[in-house]
């Protein structure tokens, strides 16, 4: 692996091209037991005088357990020539398929005993702040309950971005 830790300031790539148009996989667990899922929703920024992510969840995403019992997570980001592995960890659950194994990417444990993959070009880990369900009754603008036909709501999870990797 040829990362290279740098500061989140030091990240110079468009986080909204990052999460809305290259995607990213989501990861929880440890080396023994850990699962990925790609995501395209998502936020930088600050909060609490932390530099932060948000990130969000459907509770009956396998993931969802891995980040509802483990303290650290990571956002991992690939180039372009990831997108079908993106595409696969998208359509297929952990729960009945080693993602990784599929699609011949490699795991490591990062600083924080959590996962990412050796091919990224950018592995953000987050200590979790924070977690909530979206509630209905927040929606101020209605037509995003769309999204929520089942009212399956994401769970959000707010990390302090603790460690930033780069190739």
């Amino acid at each position: 692996m040829d990362f290279i830790e740098i500061s989140p300031n030091d990240i110079t790539d468009n986080t909204f091209k990052l999460i809305a148009d290259d995607w990213m996989l989501l990861t929880a667990g440890t080396i023994d037991s850990y699962n990925c899922m790609t995501a395209s929703w998502g936020s930088f920024g600050v909060l609490w005088f932390k530099p932060v992510v948000f990130v969000f969840i459907r509770p009956q995403r396998y993931t969802h357990n891995f980040f509802e019992t483990n303290n650290y997570f990571t956002l991992t980001f690939f180039d372009e020539s990831y997108r079908n592995t993106l595409q696969f960890c998208g359509k297929h659950s952990g729960r009945t398929v080693n993602k990784a194994k599929e699609c011949n990417i490699h795991p490591f444990k990062t600083l924080h005993n959590s996962v990412a993959f050796s091919e990224a070009k950018l592995v953000i880990e987050c200590k979790k702040l924070y977690s909530n369900s979206l509630q209905e009754s927040s929606f101020l603008e209605k037509e995003h309950l769309r999204h929520y036909a089942n009212k399956d709501f994401h769970t959000m999870y707010i990390g302090e971005i603790v460690s930033c990797l780069k190739k």
